[in-house]
């Protein structure tokens, strides 16, 4: 269940890792002195910009940082430091966490809020071949199951948590990352199963592999990404994070409104996540499903869901003991979040078209 987009890292192309270091790109028709009256979000996230958090690429090509007197800096996420850690010394005024990492965090008694939810479903799984005879993950007892990285013992445990399986009961061997290397494992037999994350059923798919998962129905309503801050600055930062949180919401909106805008934008800005059409459309498509709100209001913060999900985290040892959601949870930017016309969204995305398709 830990955050698995880092996949693009070395996944996709080797260009990743430079974008990763590029930063304060300025929003369309926002000049170097303009710039200087904007307010700089320093966020650390697992990717540069991406598809896999398209709202950004959307927000910016749209200006709507700029409008709301913003500008998005990603920070460098190649680092071994938890990004709690650039929450503490101040160096983001954003992190972005999966629900193990703000577990941690709080069990650890690091004050933070989580302010937005990013991703509401859970990318990680565990994938079958398609004519496999296995039909539930309760069928993995006494198998071998690949791992993607050994990150995904974690994704396994708690798939097998839900029917009663303990983790122990099936062998894991770590695979790789690498598409054919993974096809491989599964096409001789070497493994029966491989747990991982929805890149990675792209990547077996680009291998020419047919899979099907067999993630049991709990672990798919997940606060898998979320947008975290330090708990002492929420109202010191209150107005820019409130501009920034509302422009975020548009560009996911854009996602709705039109798809293939949306897939433009992205051509433009990460060309790299596009080295064939088909590839390039499929990572979108999940990164749709991924980063388009399950919530009636767009990036709210589901306190039911945080609760839901820590049994089995602190069944397999990655949680110590319950936390109330209470304690960490703050909705209150969901409101100005939320507050835009969609309609106006709609016509800035034709105008965007008229300039660039």
């Amino acid at each position: 269940m830990l955050n698995r987009v880092t996949f693009l890292a070395g996944r996709v192309t080797a260009g990743l890792a430079a974008a990763a270091l590029a930063v304060l790109i300025l929003p369309a028709g926002t000049s170097p002195a303009d710039a200087q009256k904007l307010r700089t979000i320093n966020i650390i996230m697992p990717l540069p910009r991406s598809a896999n958090f398209y709202p950004i690429v959307a927000g910016e090509a749209l200006g709507y940082f700029a409008k709301e007197g913003v500008e998005v800096n990603l920070l460098p996420s190649a680092t071994t430091v938890p990004y709690v850690a650039f929450l503490q010394n101040r160096q983001a005024e954003l992190a972005m966490l999966d629900a193990p990492q703000t577990f941690q965090a709080v069990q650890a008694g690091i004050k933070i809020k989580v302010l937005y939810e990013a991703h509401q479903t859970a990318p990680e799984g565990v994938a079958v071949l398609a004519d496999s005879p296995l039909q539930s993950v309760a069928d993995l007892k006494g198998k071998t199951v690949g791992l993607v990285s050994d990150r995904d013992h974690a994704t396994l445990a708690v798939a097998l948590n839900y029917k009663g399986v303990p983790v122990s009961d099936v062998n894991t061997v770590v695979v790789g990352e690498a598409g054919p290397t993974m096809a491989m494992a599964l096409r001789s037999g070497r493994v029966a199963a491989i747990a991982g994350a929805t890149p990675d059923w792209l990547s077996l798919q680009a291998a020419g592999m047919k899979i099907r998962l067999i993630t049991p129905d709990e672990m798919k309503e997940q606060p898998a990404n979320s947008f975290v801050a330090a708990a002492d600055r929420v109202d010191e930062l209150r107005k820019p994070l409130e501009g920034f949180f509302r422009a975020y919401s548009k560009g996911m909106e854009v996602a709705k409104i039109d798809p293939k805008a949306l897939a433009a934008m992205l051509k433009k800005a990460v060309p790299e996540e596009w080295p064939t059409d088909d590839f390039g459309q499929q990572f979108l498509d999940a990164s749709i499903v991924l980063g388009y709100s399950v919530t009636k209001r767009l990036g709210d913060v589901q306190p039911d869901i945080w609760k839901t999900v820590q049994p089995p985290l602190v069944k397999i040892g990655e949680l110590k003991e319950e936390i109330d959601p209470a304690t960490f949870l703050d909705d209150s930017f969901i409101g100005p979040a939320n507050d835009f016309s969609r309609d106006a969204v709609a016509a800035d995305v034709a105008e965007w078209k008229k300039k660039n398709m």
